[in-house]
């Protein structure tokens, strides 16, 4: 399954240097607002050790790690919801990811232009949520006015949707986003179309100077962000966008000795792929075998057909039964045959949940 996570953030706020950072992609990266006139997406993997230990056991031909979408969008300004700077056309850009990763100043550095002359990432953070606040409520007031005529003639369950909208009507004046409007299963289905912007998930991501990086819990730009966040309930991740864009230029022992250098055991670009990952409710489990070995992702809470059907449509439609060894149980037995004479290796049936880590193979018939 594809998930996607948006870049978003002020202007030179570090947004298209940790993209390429991520990407090695190249997206155009200067000192001025709206270098990035179109949002530049890339594919990378999701950094899993896991996949080195199973191939280590399997030895296969080829290894398929699993990929998540990042999508850097060019810099919102106050206003944008009116179409300030090129306002709508990048909020059109955010409806379309499944996440949003807002990037935050956390440095200090008179020769690069903050958009608003000063940094004060708390300012920074409501500029940003009250534009996609906006935004929504557009959309709720527009919704409310195309149903109001049903709802006068005593349609059922348009009245039911007006119920909904005006909740979050209600939170959106008060400046509070989707996030903080609680919602069952059968309200979200009244608003699911309108893809709502606040009701995305969103963590912040703290962008350091480069001898900032292990020095956060004494930057006051950080724990203001980190106090926001919490309030919010949402995660923080602390990088060094400059730092990022070096490391990924390096390499096996080269990349290990610079993060060693820099007193980091992994960069900050994998916390910050996983906490994306983890922020969408995704989980990994693998295939195994002499052809290759692969990690699949899925919602978390995801039954085995569904899981199968990731693979291919076919294998959802016929499924029949799934054989599972848990990941732990496998690398401790060192291989498929001693995790069966262990009593490890199970046949599930379509009401099981695939765990995080499951190694699985389907049986299906169409």
């Amino acid at each position: 399954m594809g998930a996607s996570c948006g870049i978003v953030g002020l202007p030179n706020v570090g947004k298209s240097t940790l993209f390429n950072a991520i990407t090695q992609a190249g997206a155009e990266s200067a000192n001025y607002p709206f270098c990035t006139i179109d949002p530049n997406v890339g594919i990378v993997e999701v950094p899993d050790e896991r996949l080195e230990k199973l191939t280590q056991i399997v030895v296969p031909n080829k290894v398929v790690p699993t990929a998540f979408e990042f999508v850097d969008i060019a810099g919102l300004v106050k206003g944008a919801s009116r179409g300030e700077g090129l306002g709508n056309q990048f909020l059109g850009h955010i409806r379309e990811v499944d996440a949003i990763a807002h990037v935050v100043r956390c440095f200090e550095d008179e020769n690069i232009t903050h958009v608003a002359g000063r940094v004060d990432p708390l300012s920074d953070i409501e500029t940003i949520n009250l534009e996609l606040i906006f935004a929504d409520l557009d959309s709720v007031d527009r919704r409310i006015d195309r149903i109001a005529r049903k709802v006068k003639s005593g349609d059922k369950e348009s009245k039911q949707e007006l119920d909904v909208l005006e909740k979050l009507k209600a939170a959106f004046e008060e400046g509070q986003s989707a996030r903080s409007v609680e919602l069952d299963d059968e309200e979200r289905k009244w608003i699911r179309d309108l893809h709502l912007l606040t009701i995305k998930p969103m963590l912040y991501v703290c962008n350091v100077a480069e001898d900032g990086i292990n020095d956060a819990d004494n930057n006051p730009h950080v724990q203001t962000v980190r106090q926001h966040a919490a309030s919010e309930g949402a995660e923080v991740v602390v990088i060094s966008a400059k730092v990022e864009a070096e490391i990924a230029e390096l390499e096996g022992e080269d990349k290990e000795m610079f993060l060693e250098e820099l007193g980091l055991t992994e960069s900050g670009l994998d916390r910050l792929i996983r906490a994306a990952y983890k922020l969408l409710g995704l989980v990994t489990y693998f295939t195994a075998g002499v052809q290759e070995v692969r990690a699949w992702t899925i919602r978390q809470g995801t039954k085995a057909p569904g899981a199968a059907g990731v693979i291919h449509t076919d294998f959802e439609r016929g499924f029949i039964r799934a054989e599972v060894i848990a990941y732990d149980h496998l690398v401790d037995a060192g291989s498929v045959a001693v995790a069966r004479e262990r009593g490890k290796y199970r046949l599930e049936g379509k009401e099981y949940v695939v765990a995080d880590g499951d190694v699985m193979h389907f049986r299906f018939n169409v």
